[in-house]
């Protein structure tokens, strides 16, 4: 049987789609939401007839140097996400900047999204509606894109997530209890 700690590695270890697919199970079983039978969002709340779209992160501490000839070996090193995953409590002291991406307002009715610190999952909530009047979104991600934007998670955005749209906050021990 793994340790929680090989469990939270491992979740931090999974990259983009992989990591996006632990997310959504996750929520799925939560909320007791179904597959969703279109490719436009990702899950569906049969009870309130709505569409749901999932988007999580990782929160790493930022890098402090950037990528040259000198240091590529030590930065290969520091980038160990058991180094770089950030504990709740020290995003008083380390930067860090999570970006909820790829948000199709039109989609979608709920949104839920968070991030997986090293010692929690935060999960929060917004209709789409909120979502274009949250703090430092965009509606713009690549130029030239229509109807696709993004926000960030980030030191100065964090308090403002927590006092208006956090439904959840739980540990790597109930996250791992819910996928048994």
């Amino acid at each position: 049987m793994m340790t929680l700690e090989e469990f939270r590695n491992g979740i931090f270890a999974l990259k983009t789609r992989r990591f996006g697919n632990v997310a959504e199970i996750m929520i799925k079983k939560i909320y007791k939401l179904e597959e969703s039978k279109k490719l436009e969002f990702d899950k569906f709340d049969a009870a309130n007839k709505k569409r749901i779209e999932i988007k999580f992160s990782t929160v790493l501490k930022e890098n402090e140097n950037k990528i040259n000839e000198k240091n590529i070996l030590e930065e290969i090193e520091k980038a160990n996400f058991s180094i770089r995953a950030m504990k709740f409590k020290e995003i008083a002291k380390k930067s860090f900047d999570s970006n909820i991406q790829q948000i199709k307002c039109k989609e979608f009715d709920l949104l839920y999204y968070g991030l997986f610190f090293a010692d929690y999952i935060y999960i929060f909530c917004m209709t789409s509606d909120q979502v274009k009047k949250c703090k430092g979104y965009s509606n713009k991600q690549h130029r030239g894109n229509k109807g696709e934007g993004q926000f960030h998670l980030n030191n100065d955005t964090i308090k403002y997530h927590i006092e208006n749209h956090l439904v959840k906050k739980m540990n790597y021990r109930q996250l791992y209890n819910i996928f048994k």
